[in-house]
């Protein structure tokens, strides 16, 4: 795993060892930021289940402002850190070790958002108790995007009634990645 693209272009970047975490493939993540490149430069970038950082530290590499990283589990935050030192993007991150329903409530105030990456656990409503939390909260500046990436069999038929819009659907043979908006 390594940065693609930026800066820290071809950097490696560590994993957090056994099946805990899923990191995006390299053909995954480049496909994303192809999809996202006009929104990155100088954006605020959360990543939310950050697992390894390797997304939000892709976006501090391709011109974000800064990144903030949300990750629970003790091992995987430690790994964002090694990274997070290893980039030298110690002043344009930070990192909340924290679940991530708390750290969104924290944020508020704190922080506004133009892109919000959440890859949680699949199989597990994750995705739909995040974007509840969303949808109460200012974190998403207007004109911002969520982007989740999810199982195939993720559905998000309840994204009106947040006040959410579906904006893409991109799907790869294993999961995809949903571009979901606030309505006005």
């Amino acid at each position: 795993m390594r940065i693609i693209a930026g800066t820290a272009r071809s950097l490696p970047l560590k994993t957090v060892a056994g099946m805990d975490t899923r990191p995006t493939t390299d053909r995954i993540k480049e496909t994303l930021f192809n999809i996202i490149q006009d929104e990155v430069p100088g954006s605020y970038f959360l990543d939310l289940f950050a697992g390894s950082g390797q997304i939000g530290l892709e976006a501090v590499s391709r011109g974000a402002a800064y990144a903030v990283f949300v990750e629970h589990d003790k091992k995987a935050a430690a790994c964002i850190e090694e990274n997070i030192r290893f980039t030298k993007f110690t002043d344009r991150t930070k990192l909340y070790q924290a679940d991530v329903l708390s750290a969104i409530r924290s944020m508020e105030g704190r922080y506004r958002f133009d892109v919000i990456f959440m890859d949680p656990p699949y199989g597990q409503g994750l995705e739909e108790q995040v974007l509840r939390e969303l949808s109460g909260r200012s974190l998403l500046k207007e004109g911002g995007i969520i982007i989740v990436e999810a199982a195939l069999d993720t559905t998000f038929d309840y994204l009106e009634e947040l006040g959410f819009s579906l904006g893409r659907l991109k799907t790869y043979k294993t999961n995809m990645h949903a571009f979901i908006t606030k309505n006005k």
